[in-house]
């Protein structure tokens, strides 16, 4: 009887500590934007999670890219590319703007994206708009936070599937 009681107490001691094991997954990137007055040039990062990027190029393509391994596909890069050209779209005054994908690196589990818009002059802008719509096709819960630095002007934004555009006006 009294063994039937331990262990009666010990499961309910240990059934809310069982009940938090689930690990809560967030899906997050965060891009950020500013104008270099060297190069003339809008500079675009993007950090996104490596292990969700695979699953969307897994996905959307088929391809297994191995990103951050020795075995890294050598056609990792142009699925990247594409993706994000799909997805990532910028307007300057309303007018949709090509950028260069100059390549990525790794910093632990996030892989970092390098974009650029050449040949800008800040002066003659009146608007910059950026819609992110990276993993959004395949999480739900994926937020792309988007930050805004240029012209002594900072603005951010959270957006999600249904609100996916952010815009500076200088």
């Amino acid at each position: 009887m009294k063994m039937k009681g331990l262990k009666k107490g010990l499961l309910l001691l240990l059934l809310p500590l069982l009940a938090f094991t689930t690990v809560h997954k967030f899906y997050l990137s965060v891009t950020n934007v500013q104008y270099s007055e060297k190069d003339e040039a809008l500079q675009i990062t993007s950090r996104v999670f490596i292990d969700d990027f695979e699953d969307v190029l897994e996905e959307r393509y088929g391809v297994h890219p191995n990103l951050a391994t020795p075995l890294e596909s050598e056609t990792a890069d142009t699925y990247i590319e594409k993706y994000l050209r799909s997805k990532l779209l910028i307007r300057i005054d309303g007018k949709q703007v090509d950028y260069k994908f100059l390549g990525k690196k790794y910093d632990n589990d996030v892989m970092v994206c390098y974009l650029e818009v050449p040949k800008i002059k800040l002066s003659k802008i009146k608007s910059i708009e950026l819609q992110n719509e990276v993993l959004t096709d395949l999480f739900e819960e994926q937020q792309n936070v988007l930050h805004f630095k240029m012209n002594g002007k900072k603005k951010s934004f959270v957006l999600m599937k249904d609100s996916n555009k952010g815009m500076l006006k200088l």
